[in-house]
């Protein structure tokens, strides 16, 4: 267990890819899986033993101080730093160094959800007696990611923009142990990225950077889809959390929803507290937001339905993010990334994508 050890976890992206769905919650605080999507980090950070936790922000902080306090409910204690402007990821860590007080602090992104081992990663670093540690997940491509060799010793050898033919499968996870006088290190009060600057100077001054290299689940929660593939696998127990707020499986339905008992609703779908599901509609794999209603014979795939919107009779979203109030007519069908802005209404039969037959 990680007692001896502090996390910082750096937050508060404006998230302009979902904003469609929301037009005030920063994407760490979107319900995912029925919790803010942050729960289920901070959940994962106290099942690893760690106990304090410094939420490094600049962006609607008081969003999340409201919501988890000092952190006692989750058992920690949650210390929020706020950034008078945005300083990038090291610039970040830099900021937080003077709450800091554990020779090794765990560093996460606080837009990937993954399942690591935590204590190993710990392990790796101090096991290495490396300056600075990287959780590296091996992906099926790289070639959408800037990816990490390290050497038959496991010591990290370069930083690597994206290509086309990628020397190796292994990319930068978001989840980093650093020596704390390595954070002193960074310069402090300006923008400073650890992948561009951070990490290469530690590497050309000599210093050990280690890789912790596995194949566990991770996501980068960056897009809309993103989020609603991460939501599912919580759901369904492919992604592990105990922040979830009941039992794993084909569907989470939270207090309040009515769902008819002839619709389907199963691929990780999370139903939102007070949803109505109506006569034969079918939803999968899908998030449907508090107060949202889905009408009969309604399809919703892989989409997500923001709070109070309302999808009628025999529409069809599929792989769409509907924001929040909004209404999808009945028979409109929408399809392949398509985003509905808040409080927008798309009249009966208003738009449709299937080919004429």
């Amino acid at each position: 267990m990680l007692h001896d050890v502090e996390a910082v976890v750096l937050v508060g992206g404006k998230g302009t890819r979902l904003r469609p769905l929301t037009l005030s919650a920063p994407k760490p605080m979107l319900p995912t899986a029925g919790v803010p999507f942050l729960a289920h980090l901070l959940s994962r950070i106290r099942e690893a033993g760690v106990r304090r936790v410094v939420l490094g922000t600049s962006y609607l902080a008081e969003t999340f101080s409201d919501h988890f306090g000092d952190g006692s409910a989750l058992g920690l204690e949650i210390e929020y730093v706020v950034e008078n402007e945005p300083l990038g990821t090291g610039g970040g860590i830099r900021n937080v160094y003077k709450h800091l007080s554990a020779d090794d602090v765990l560093v996460f992104n606080g837009d990937v959800l993954a399942g690591t081992d935590l204590t190993a990663v710990v392990d790796t670093h101090r096991r290495t007696k490396a300056d600075a540690t990287l959780h590296l997940v091996r992906v099926q491509d790289p070639r959408a990611f800037g990816c990490v060799p390290t050497d038959d010793d496991g010591r990290v050898t370069a930083f690597l923009e994206k290509t086309e033919d990628p020397p190796t499968d292994q990319i930068n996870a978001g989840c980093y142990v650093f020596r704390r006088e390595v954070i002193e290190s960074i310069p402090e009060g300006r923008p400073v990225s650890v992948e561009r600057e951070t990490f290469p100077g530690l590497l050309s001054s000599g210093a050990r950077v280690s890789g912790h290299v596995d194949v566990a689940y991770w996501r980068d929660m960056g897009t809309p889809m993103d989020l609603v593939r991460g939501s599912a696998d919580l759901v369904r127990g492919v992604a592990p959390s105990a922040a979830l707020p009941g039992p794993t499986g084909e569907s989470l339905v939270l207090e309040g929803a009515r769902i008819h008992p002839t619709a389907r609703v199963a691929g990780g779908t999370t139903v939102g507290r007070n949803v109505t599901i109506g006569k034969g509609a079918r939803i999968e794999g899908s998030m449907l937001f508090d107060g949202a209603v889905v009408g009969d014979n309604a399809r919703v795939l892989h989409a997500v339905v923001g709070a109070g919107a309302r999808i009628d009779e025999s529409a069809l979203v599929s792989e769409t993010v509907i924001g929040d109030r909004a209404v999808v007519g009945a028979h409109c069908e929408l399809r392949h990334g398509m985003r509905v802005w808040p409080d927008v209404v798309l009249p009966p039969h208003g738009i449709r994508f299937s080919a004429d037959v």
